[in-house]
C-alpha cells in the first residue's frame, strides 16, 4: 500500500480530520490537501521507538518527547503527525501542539518517502521547526536540517551505520544509526 494524496474541489480542514476512520492509517493535512500513509512496518517503528526512548531519557524537564500518532495542529489547514516530536512543555495541550515541534523527525517508508523529503520537509520550514531529522531504517542514516537565519532548512550533518551524531539542538544526545535497530540490528544484518 502506498501513501497518497486526495484532492477535493475546497481544501480540507483540521474539522475534516475528526470524521476519518480510525483504520490504523495516519490522515495528516499540508495545506488543506489530505495525505493517507498505511500503518508503518517493523523497521520502521522499532527505529521510532528507540529513538523516542534515547531522546526522551536525555530530555531537559522544559521539553517534551512525543511519539505519532500526535497532532502538531499550527492552522486549520495543517496538522502533520511526524514520527517523534520534540516540544515546549508549556506548548502542548491535550490534545495537540498548537505551534511549531522544536525538533520534528520522520521515519522514511517506502510510500512516504517523497512526502517526508519534500512535502513535510516544506512544512516544518514554513511552521519555523528548528530542526528536521529524516531517518533512514533500510540504510540507516540520519539526514539532521537545521532552520538557519534565511528560514531554509540546511543539511548540518548526514550520519550512516555506525557513525555518530553528537547533537546540539534541541539538546545534548548521541544517535548511532545502527543502534536504532536495536534487535533487528543482529537478528537481519
Amino acid at each position: 500500500m502506498t501513501s497518497m494524496s486526495v484532492s477535493a474541489s475546497t481544501p480540507f480542514t483540521v474539522h475534516d480530520l475528526e470524521g476519518m476512520p480510525d483504520d490504523g492509517r495516519r490522515y495528516e493535512l499540508i495545506d488543506g490537501e489530505l495525505l493517507v500513509s498505511p500503518a508503518p512496518g517493523l523497521r520502521h517503528q522499532t527505529i521510532s521507538y528507540q529513538l523516542h526512548r534515547l531522546l526522551d531519557d536525555a530530555c531537559p524537564e522544559d521539553l517534551y518527547v512525543i511519539a505519532a500518532p500526535f497532532a502538531v495542529q499550527t492552522d486549520v489547514s495543517n496538522e502533520v503527525q511526524p514520527d517523534v516530536l520534540v516540544a515546549r512543555f508549556d506548548e502542548l495541550t491535550d490534545k495537540n501542539l498548537p505551534a511549531a515541534p522544536v525538533l520534528a523527525v520522520e521515519v522514511l517508508s517506502p510510500s512516504g518517502r517523497l512526502i517526508d523529503l519534500n512535502l513535510k520537509r516544506a512544512a516544518y520550514q514554513r511552521m519555523g521547526t528548528p530542526s528536521y531529522w529524516v531517518l533512514d531504517p533500510d540504510v540507516p542514516d540520519l539526514l539532521v536540517l537545521e532552520l538557519h537565519d534565511d528560514g531554509q532548512y540546511q543539511e548540518m550533518a548526514r550520519v550512516t551505520g555506525d557513525d555518530v551524531f553528537e547533537a546540539d539542538r534541541p539538546f545534548k544526545v548521541r544517535i548511532v544509526p545502527n543502534e536504532l535497530l536495536g534487535r533487528l540490528r543482529e537478528s537481519r544484518a
